[in-house]
């Protein structure tokens, strides 16, 4: 299931536009990599090339590998739809689909690839993906009705749902927890500590305290100013960047002195 990635020379571009420059790292399978910095330097849209959601946007390109397991994902013979099966995705804000039920909504992913699934199956799924989710309790007695009507961390845990029921190698967060409240966010930083058991995990975050609580390794993006590109600035494991990191830039970013 859960895969290494490794990005070697990525630049990001929109049309002309350098947003991101020469980022190289590794992101290592089962476990939780954050990516912080101040905003506009990149972390979203870096993260977005992960699963080629980035070229979706007219004039949005990028230059260098992006290696899942040695295979590049932007090889010429690489379909992006594949790629985004074996790469899930959960925004900032909770998007379930508002005319779907709960039980739609998980299904949705894999409808959408066209797979035939039978009752009993969709109905399995369902149910291993939102306990998978931790969502099984909450919802199990109102499957059908609709999933904007539950809570906004409830609906987060749905888009989780939605993104494992695919049955994704890597799960990318963009910011899952920016819209939520205290309790609702703690749910998620749990509900990741179990997934990463399984996947792959990168998460966007501009909490360092989660990105401390959450991760086993921390990537600091930054940016030298406005039409600037975002550059990596240095990447270790969690305790030794929040502890002793080695640029005077990430040490000031993670203290509060800016950002």
């Amino acid at each position: 299931m859960s895969k290494r990635i490794d990005i070697n020379n990525l630049n990001v571009y929109y049309g002309s536009f350098l947003a991101v420059e020469d980022v190289s790292l590794a992101i290592e399978p089962k476990s939780v990599t954050a990516f912080i910095g101040p905003s506009g330097c990149g972390k979203s849209t870096f993260i977005r090339t992960l699963n080629r959601m980035h070229e979706v946007i007219p004039g949005a390109r990028v230059e260098g590998e992006v290696l899942m397991d040695g295979v590049d994902l932007y090889g010429s013979d690489v379909d992006p739809v594949t790629v985004r099966r074996h790469v899930g995705m959960v925004f900032q804000r909770p998007n379930p689909f508002p005319t779907m039920s709960i039980s739609e909504n998980v299904l949705a992913g894999v409808k959408l690839n066209n797979k035939r699934i039978s009752r009993s199956d969709a109905d399995d799924l369902v149910e291993s993906s939102l306990r998978g989710a931790n969502l099984w309790a909450e919802v199990k007695d109102r499957l059908d009705k609709p999933g904007s009507s539950l809570s906004g961390g409830q609906q987060q845990r749905l888009c989780i749902a939605r993104a494992i029921a695919i049955k994704p190698d890597v799960l990318l967060m963009d910011e899952p927890c920016s819209a939520l409240d205290p309790i609702s966010t703690l749910a998620i930083e749990d509900l990741i500590q179990d997934l990463k058991e399984q996947y792959t995990i990168v998460i966007v975050t501009h909490n360092m305290q989660q990105a401390a609580r959450v991760s086993d390794r921390t990537a600091f993006f930054n940016i030298a100013g406005t039409g600037k590109p975002g550059k990596l600035i240095e990447m270790n494991d969690t305790p030794t960047m929040f502890s002793t990191p080695v640029e005077k830039a990430t040490e000031d970013y993670i203290s509060g002195r800016f950002g």
